[in-house]
C-alpha cells in the first residue's frame, strides 16, 4: 500500500541539486563545449564524421574542448546540427556542419575567437545583443514546444541532464498526491491519444483503474511504421527519461506495477538509449522497487517488435507481445479490461506519455489553454516532401494546414505550386491546396476525409500525380495487411491493381465506380483501423482530384507528367547548349546522343524515362522537356553525328 508522501520531493530535490551542479559546471567550463546532434537523422547526415572532424581539428590546433552528443532539434533539413558553447559567447547553433566545416569552426571561432562563422550560424540559444536569437527565425517563432522542449538540447544518455531541467519533478508530485489525483489531472486536461485515434487518455486509464483484476500493465507503443514518420523515434532517442516519467505517471494513475516499451527493432539506437535510460533511472530509484520511498514500484523493460505496421493497433501489439503473429482481435473486451495474458492493459503512444509530465508539472489549466477546446495541447508532425524546411514540427492544435506548410515549413521548394498534402500516414487523406485553411485537430480533419493519425505529413507540389500517390499508399497498406480479414487482404490488392492499370493508361470509367464501391466494402468488412482506413487515399483523391483520373483514362495522359508509361522526354534544341554533356554522362542506357549540329537528343527506344537528365541539365539552359502523352514530342528532324563527324568531334 502506498504511504503518505512527504519525502519523495525531498529525495528528488537532492538528486536534482546534484544534477544541476554537474550541468552548471559544464556550462561554466573554461573549455569550449561542443554539442552535436546524434539522433538517427543526425547520424544519417554525417554527425559522427562531424565529431571526428572536431576531434582532428582540435588536436591539430593544440586545443581542448568537450564534445557531447545530444538528440534531435527537429530541424532535419539543417543536419548535422552543432551547438558551440565558447566562453565569452552565448551558446550558438550551427547548421550543416560536416567534418570540413568543423575544422573551420575550430580554427576561426575556437582558436582565434574572432569569427563566429556567421555563414553557418542559425542563431543564439540565449539573448545576446550581438547575435540574433533562435526566436528571430520563423521555424522557432511559430512552434510551441511542449513535448519537444528539451530535445536536441540535453544529453539523452545522461540522466542528470534531464533532472537539471526539472525532470521527474512531476513524478515526485504524483507520488505525493497519489494516482487518483494524477488521473483527475489528465482527465481535466482532456489529453487525447497522440497515436492516431484521439481517444481520451484519462478515460482509458480510468477504465483500467476500476478493473479489480491485478496485476495491471502499462505499455508504451513505439511501433512507428508510417512511411516518413519519425516522431516517436526522435523522442525515444532525444529525451528518453521524459518518456519513462510519463510511463511511470500513467502506471501510478492506473495502478500498474509493470511497464513495457514496445519499440520496433528497426530503431536500434532508440532501443539502446531506452535500455540505458531504464538502468540509469533504476540506479537513482526513479524506477524499480519503492520509488523514492513512496511504496510504489514499477518494473520497466523493452520489447523489440518485428516491424509489422499492423502491430501499431493495440490488440495486434498484444498478440505480438504474447509471442503470436501480430493480428488484430475483436473488441470488446478492450485491452484496458482484458489485455496481455488476460490482465488489464493500458496502451499509450510515445507522444501521449511524453505529454503527461508537463501536464502534471504545470497544471491542466495550462494545457487546456493551448490548442482548441476539443483538441487541447500541441501536435507533432514529421513534415516531409516538397517543402523548404522538412523535419519535426510541434505546433498548437488549431493552426491551419496553410500555416504549417507555407509559414512554419517555409513553403514549397523551387518556386513550385502547392498542390496537396497527405496527412495521417498511409491511411490518411489527400487534401488539395484549396482546403489548406482546414484546421489541424482530430475532428476538423475527419470532416474533410482525412485524419490526424500519428503525425505524418507529406507535402506535394504540382509535379505530383495523385493517382500514383493513391497507388503508392495502397500498395503499402496492402503489403502490411495481416491477412486476417478477407476484404482487407484481397480488397486492397484489387484496389492496387485497378490504380496500377490507370497509371498505365489502361483504365476505364467503370474502374472509378469499382474503386469507390470496393473502398466502402473494405471499410465495412475490416476488423481493425488498418483496413478501415486503407481506402482513404483512394476516396480522397477520387473526391478532390477526379479530373486527374479522367485524364489518365480518357486522354491517356498524366497531367503531372509523372506516370512513366504516359510520358516521354525530349531535348529542346533551341535551349540546348553546344558542348554540354551533363545529360549524356547521367543517362544509364546511353539513350542521349549528339546531333549533327552538336546539340543533344534522346533515342526514345532506349529511354527508360528515369528523368535524371531533367535534374542534371544546367538551370541556365533548362533544355530537357517532359510531355504527356508521348505523342506530344515534336519532330525536330534530328540526326546523330556520322562516324566521321563523331571522330572529328
Amino acid at each position: 500500500m502506498m504511504q503518505p508522501m512527504n519525502s519523495a520531493k525531498e529525495k528528488l530535490r537532492l538528486l536534482a541539486d546534484s544534477a544541476r551542479e554537474r550541468v552548471r559546471e559544464l556550462k561554466e567550463s573554461p573549455l569550449p563545449v561542443i554539442y552535436v546532434g546524434c539522433a538517427t537523422c543526425g547520424r544519417a547526415a554525417g554527425a559522427l564524421a562531424t565529431i571526428a572532424g572536431f576531434e582532428k581539428a582540435l588536436q591539430e590546433n593544440g586545443l581542448e574542448a568537450q564534445i557531447r552528443q545530444v538528440g534531435c532539434l527537429g530541424h532535419c533539413y539543417a543536419e548535422p546540427l552543432v551547438i558551440i558553447q565558447n566562453p565569452g559567447f552565448p551558446p550558438l547553433l550551427y547548421q550543416k556542419i560536416g567534418a570540413g566545416e568543423a575544422g573551420i569552426l575550430v580554427r576561426s571561432f575556437l582558436k582565434d575567437g574572432s569569427d563566429p562563422c556567421y555563414e553557418y550560424l542559425i542563431g543564439a540559444l540565449e539573448a545576446d545583443e550581438n547575435f540574433p536569437t533562435l526566436m528571430d527565425y520563423p521555424r522557432y517563432l511559430y512552434e510551441n514546444r511542449v513535448v519537444m522542449e528539451h530535445c536536441g538540447l540535453i544529453d539523452p544518455e545522461e540522466i542528470d541532464s534531464y533532472l537539471a531541467v526539472g525532470g521527474y519533478a512531476a513524478l515526485a508530485q504524483g507520488l505525493e498526491k497519489g494516482g487518483a489525483w494524477v488521473l483527475e489531472e489528465v482527465k481535466a486536461a482532456n489529453l487525447r491519444g497522440r497515436g492516431g485515434a484521439g481517444f481520451p487518455a484519462g478515460k482509458k486509464w480510468e477504465i483500467a483503474r476500476e478493473v479489480e483484476k491485478t496485476p495491471k500493465l502499462l505499455i508504451c507503443n513505439g511501433d512507428e511504421g508510417d512511411p516518413g514518420a519519425y516522431m516517436d523515434r526522435t523522442l525515444l532517442e532525444s529525451n528518453p527519461h521524459q518518456v519513462l516519467e510519463g510511463l511511470a505517471l500513467a502506471a501510478l494513475a492506473v495502478g500498474a506495477e509493470r511497464g513495457l516499451l514496445y519499440i520496433r527493432a528497426e530503431y536500434p539506437l532508440a532501443v539502446t538509449i531506452m535500455e540505458r535510460a531504464i538502468v540509469a533511472a533504476e540506479e537513482k530509484n526513479l524506477l524499480g522497487a519503492d520509488i523514492l520511498g513512496s511504496g510504489f514500484s514499477l518494473e520497466v523493460s523493452v520489447f523489440q517488435g518485428s516491424g509489422a505496421f499492423v502491430c501499431g493497433e493495440e490488440t495486434a501489439l498484444i498478440q505480438s507481445l504474447a509471442g503470436n503473429r501480430g493480428m488484430p482481435q475483436p473488441r470488446p473486451p478492450y485491452p484496458a479490461v482484458e489485455g496481455l495474458n488476460g490482465l488489464p492493459t493500458v496502451i499509450n503512444n510515445v507522444k501521449t506519455l511524453s505529454t503527461v509530465p508537463s501536464i502534471i508539472r504545470r497544471g491542466w489549466q495550462w494545457f487546456r489553454a493551448i490548442g482548441t477546446e476539443d483538441s487541447p495541447g500541441t501536435a507533432i508532425f514529421s513534415v516531409v516532401g516538397e517543402v523548404e524546411y522538412p523535419g519535426l514540427v510541434e505546433v498548437p492544435m488549431g493552426v491551419t494546414l496553410e500555416h504549417l506548410v507555407l509559414d512554419v515549413c517555409g513553403g514549397i521548394k523551387d518556386g513550385k505550386e502547392f498542390k496537396a498534402v497527405q496527412i495521417g500516414g498511409p491511411s490518411g487523406g489527400c487534401l488539395p491546396a484549396a482546403l489548406a485553411d482546414t484546421v489541424i485537430d482530430f475532428d476538423s480533419l475527419k470532416k474533410v476525409g482525412a485524419m490526424m493519425g500519428s503525425g505524418g505529413l507529406v507535402v506535394m507540389n504540382e509535379d505530383t500525380c495523385m493517382v500514383e500517390v493513391a497507388r503508392y499508399f495502397t500498395d503499402f497498406t496492402q503489403g502490411e495487411s495481416c491477412g486476417k480479414c478477407t476484404f482487407c487482404r484481397i480488397g486492397t490488392r484489387h484496389l492496387r491493381e485497378l490504380l496500377h492499370s490507370i497509371t498505365l493508361g489502361e483504365g476505364s470509367l467503370d474502374d472509378l465506380a469499382d474503386l469507390e464501391e470496393l473502398s466502402q466494402a473494405i471499410i465495412k468488412g475490416s476488423l481493425c483501423s488498418l483496413g478501415k482506413t486503407a481506402p482513404n487515399p483512394v476516396l480522397t483523391t477520387l473526391r478532390f482530384f477526379r479530373d486527374e483520373y479522367l485524364a489518365h483514362i480518357e486522354e491517356k495522359r498524366c497531367p503531372a507528367k509523372m506516370c512513366r508509361t504516359l510520358i516521354a522526354f525530349y531535348i529542346d534544341l533551341e535551349a540546348c547548349a553546344r558542348g554540354c554533356d551533363a545529360c549524356v554522362a547521367c543517362c544509364p542506357t546511353d539513350a542521349i546522343f549528339t546531333t549533327s549540329n552538336r546539340k543533344k537528343a534522346i533515342d526514345q527506344l532506349k529511354c527508360v524515362k528515369c528523368g535524371e537528365c531533367v535534374y542534371v541539365c544546367p538551370p541556365e539552359y533548362d533544355a530537357v522537356r517532359r510531355v504527356s502523352p508521348p505523342e506530344m514530342i515534336p519532330d525536330q528532324g534530328v540526326e546523330p553525328l556520322t562516324e566521321k563527324e563523331e571522330s572529328q568531334a
